[in-house]
């Protein structure tokens, strides 16, 4: 939607192996991952049990806080990327300016897009509880955290003491 209404395209991982360029391919590698566990759980129930299940947290309480969590991270996620609107994008753009959000969410929380995507991923996991659902929290917590420092970064010498004064009054996740 943004790359039509702008002209620019919101996917910004780079193709080269510095961090940046790593960590897209680390994001798809764990997007891939879901889709394929939550295939797998959807639609060959057979195949489940090679997802080391963890048995003992199936039970009819978590799945629906799980739920909750999935919902509430949909509504998290869509509310503070519609507070970005043409600033949006998936990765650092360093192409294109944009202006720092800090109003929304963003006056809560630095990274509420982030932070909405580790509520989904614990919300899987509650509604999934297995090694793979608890993998993709272990690596999404890594990569997330790694995206957060770079883009801190680029975010610091982009807008400088505007930044910086942000950084004083918002903290990174809540």
């Amino acid at each position: 939607m943004l790359k039509v209404k702008t002209g620019v395209n919101p996917l910004t991982f780079n193709k080269t192996d510095d961090a940046h360029g790593y960590n897209g391919k680390v994001f798809t590698a764990i997007s891939f991952l879901e889709l394929l566990v939550v295939g797998i759980y959807s639609f060959k129930s057979e195949w489940y049990e090679y997802l080391l299940p963890f048995w003992y947290l199936e039970n009819d309480t978590l799945p629906k806080i799980g739920w909750g969590l999935l919902i509430l991270s949909l509504m998290v996620v869509w509310i503070a990327q519609s507070q970005m609107a043409n600033s949006w994008r998936i990765g650092i753009d360093e192409k294109n300016k944009t202006k720092l959000v800090t109003k929304g969410l963003f006056s809560i929380s630095r990274n509420p897009i982030f932070l909405g995507i580790m509520i989904a991923n614990i919300g899987l996991f509650l509604v999934i509880p297995n090694a793979f659902t608890l993998l993709i929290i272990s690596l999404s917590t890594i990569s997330i955290n790694t995206q957060i420092r770079l883009e801190e970064e680029f975010l610091k010498s982009e807008f400088e003491d505007e930044y910086l004064e942000y950084t004083r009054k918002v903290r990174r996740w809540i």
